[in-house]
């Protein structure tokens, strides 16, 4: 069920898409889910980067998208879980294998790209932030955001 009015910022370029990223960060706390919906391209690692940052992972620490190791943990003011589920199939038995559910009910906060494949795992609390590029004639560096926020 989709809310009728979710939040919805319009970010004219990737530098207001990454201040964007650093306030989440900044204000994320232990336990926080953050899932990330758009096309390949839409900024979902972008983002995932920013909000590494508002939580003071440090720049030795890069973060890039975990898509061939499913998930990279970084350090920072929490630990931050970055999981890309784009190579996964919605196996579920095999998810749970992998010891998704760690990551899910740790104390860190995870972001997960592609979460749609996480079908029934996924935790009813958690914050669904949906990118999309803006329709012309707007500039293709900007992004429309949806925020939802699930369950709370």
């Amino acid at each position: 069920m989709t809310p009728a009015n979710p939040s919805e910022l319009i970010l004219p370029d990737l530098p207001a898409l990454e201040a964007f990223g650093r306030l989440l960060g900044r204000q994320a706390a232990a336990g926080d889910i953050i899932c990330l919906y758009g096309p390949l391209g839409a900024g979902k690692t972008t983002l995932t980067q920013a909000i590494a940052a508002g939580l003071e992972v440090p720049v030795d620490q890069p973060v890039t998208s975990p898509t061939f190791a499913l998930v990279h943990e970084h350090r920072g003011r929490l630990p931050l879980f970055h999981l890309d589920l784009y190579r996964l199939g919605d196996d579920e038995d095999e998810l749970l294998e992998l010891g998704i559910e760690d990551y899910l009910h740790g104390e860190g906060v995870c972001i997960i790209e592609w979460p749609e494949r996480l079908g029934a795992l996924l935790p009813a609390r958690h914050l669904e932030i949906r990118l999309a590029f803006p329709a012309p004639p707007a500039p293709t560096t900007g992004r429309v955001i949806r925020l939802y926020h699930r369950g709370r």
